[in-house]
């Protein structure tokens, strides 16, 4: 049985330490399309590969992480942002989360296991928007014929 997961996951940070172990570990449980960048201006050039998620820090010395957010949502509102960060300002999260992050995590010992927690969701939550569409879709064939 094959346990990969089909999904394109970029992580962007600026400390190689925390991009490898974060690699790693969803590497680890079958997410293996995943590309890292050192910070947001190589995250946002590369968003024509289409990510479905990005794990983006947020602080960074080019951009910071709010900065980068506001322009991959301005790209594509489609992409899902989950913002890692050493960050614990109630506020900085707030913001984040009203421009569009799908989740904010602090970084700590448990940042791995969040991060997997919040592909979960993801692919939950997409599972369940795919079925409403076919049932959308089924209704609007049966009501034609």
């Amino acid at each position: 049985m094959d346990n990969t997961h089909n999904l394109k996951l970029f992580i962007v940070d600026d400390d190689q330490f925390c991009s490898s172990m974060y690699e790693r570990y969803l590497k680890n449980n079958y997410y293996n399309d995943i590309t890292i960048f050192s910070n947001g201006t190589e995250c946002l050039n590369a968003l024509h590969h289409k990510p479905d998620i990005i794990f983006l820090d947020y602080n960074m010395e080019d951009l910071n992480g709010f900065e980068v957010l506001k322009k991959i949502k301005r790209y594509d509102p489609n992409i899902y942002v989950i913002m890692v960060s050493s960050q614990q300002n109630i506020d900085t999260a707030v913001d984040t989360l009203k421009y569009g992050t799908f989740d904010y995590i602090t970084k700590g010992n448990d940042v791995c296991e969040k991060m997997k927690e919040a592909i979960e969701k993801i692919i939950s939550i997409r599972e369940e928007m795919a079925q409403n569409k076919f049932k959308i879709f089924r209704k609007f064939f049966l009501f034609l014929f």
